[in-house]
């Protein structure tokens, strides 16, 4: 996942840290995460999922501050 503009607060299972323009990170399969945006500055990532399936469905949603809904796992 790279950070195309701005900053990105990306946490990983309890490990934090922070990523800025022209950095990327990779999530491991199963790894619970969170992405958020620490600044003023508008940030943009690129996201690539990569495997044999990439339907939404596939995604867990845990209770989050955007009440977004869940996936058919979750």
């Amino acid at each position: 996942m790279p950070i195309v503009a701005g900053t990105a607060r990306i946490t990983v299972d309890q490990q934090v840290c922070l990523l800025t323009e022209n950095e990327s990170i990779c999530i491991p399969i199963g790894a619970v995460h969170r992405l958020e945006n620490p600044g003023k500055v508008p940030m943009a990532l690129i996201e690539v999922r990569n495997g044999s399936y990439l339907e939404e469905d596939d995604i867990i949603r845990y209770e989050g501050r955007y009440a977004r809904g869940q996936g058919s796992k979750g």
